[in-house]
């Protein structure tokens, strides 16, 4: 994977990739860039999106759903796809991918994508709302403190995980409270990179398989659901992998527990609780049964029950 900081490094990227034509994937709002496209997709999330038979590759900008969506034509053509991400989602670090409806309710999902570059940018996250901006970094300390746990795990996972949470933990309410700050925003977006490679070195566990299972069903951020269930999924794994759990602690600086932390780095940004963005309580138990089926919980040092999760769905809810 080629990787590269600042959008001036795009066109060189994309020539070493031999991408002449690329399908551009972006939304209306990125549309002021001075982007290379021979084709334009802007419907984000998107469901029904092929590529044209005349591109020969795949550039997408924005957050986990723009990178999501073009991952879906990658993976069905073989194409290579280059993200330039303007969250701190990760996404561009995987070739799974969820297939969402413009109202951002799950239809489907896939892998196999052809993932070749990537251009960091710190300057297109500046103008990210404080719930995007929690959110998705909320959603990059998950990745971290899963990587830690998960079937996947290794020891360049685990060196990417802790490096990351660290900068993510001490970083984000700075961000937060001085969103305009480059540097901060640098910072944050380093620390969701090693976040995304940790991910793409060890994968999902527990806490992923909560949040895709509530987010699928009703359209809302899976960086927030994130926010949201990870604690829970952590209260669960110190039961179960106590060790990865106290090393995950002592990197964001709450050792003795470090759910009682992320739910405060949470609560700074958006909601905590599953009633607060509209989760029926009568739903529970269904969500329970698809997020235990979920890849992520399979993959989880013990896999939870679906009694066990309608039960962490109970303490959240």
């Amino acid at each position: 994977m080629i990787v590269r900081w600042g959008l001036d490094a795009l066109p060189e990227v994309l020539a070493e990739l031999g991408i002449e034509r690329p399908l551009l994937v972006a939304s209306e709002r990125w549309s002021s860039l001075d982007l290379p496209a021979a084709a334009t997709w802007r419907e984000i999330p998107s469901h029904r999106i092929e590529a044209p038979e005349d591109v020969d590759g795949l550039l997408a900008v924005g957050g986990g759903s723009a990178i999501d969506t073009a991952k879906a034509p990658s993976a069905a053509g073989g194409l290579p796809l280059v993200s330039v991400p303007t969250t701190y989602s990760g996404s561009e670090w995987t070739p799974s991918f969820g297939v969402r409806d413009p109202d951002r309710k799950l239809v489907g999902g896939g892998a196999g994508a052809k993932l070749a570059g990537i251009v960091y940018d710190p300057q297109l996250t500046t103008g990210l709302p404080r719930a995007e901006s929690g959110g998705t970094a909320m959603n990059a300390l998950a990745h971290t403190a899963e990587a830690l746990y998960v079937e996947g795990r290794n020891d360049e996972g685990d060196e990417r995980a802790l490096a990351g949470a660290q900068l993510i933990a001490e970083v984000l309410p700075r961000v937060l409270e001085r969103p305009d700050d480059l540097e901060l925003r640098t910072h944050l977006l380093e620390g969701a990179a090693h976040a995304g490679e940790a991910l793409a070195l060890a994968g999902l566990g527990l806490g992923h398989a909560m949040a895709q299972a509530v987010g699928g069903a009703y359209g809302l951020p899976h960086g927030t659901m994130n926010a949201i269930v990870l604690p829970a999924a952590l209260r669960f794994n110190a039961e179960v992998a106590p060790e990865a759990v106290r090393r995950f602690g002592e990197a964001i600086g709450a050792p003795d527990d470090p759910a009682a932390k992320v739910e405060e780095l949470a609560s700074l940004s958006g909601p905590t609780r599953l009633r607060d963005v509209g989760v029926p309580e009568a739903d529970l138990p269904a969500l329970a049964e698809a997020a235990a089926g979920r890849a992520g919980n399979r993959a989880n040092p013990r896999p939870a029950t679906v009694e066990e999760v309608e039960t962490l769905y109970r303490s959240i809810w």
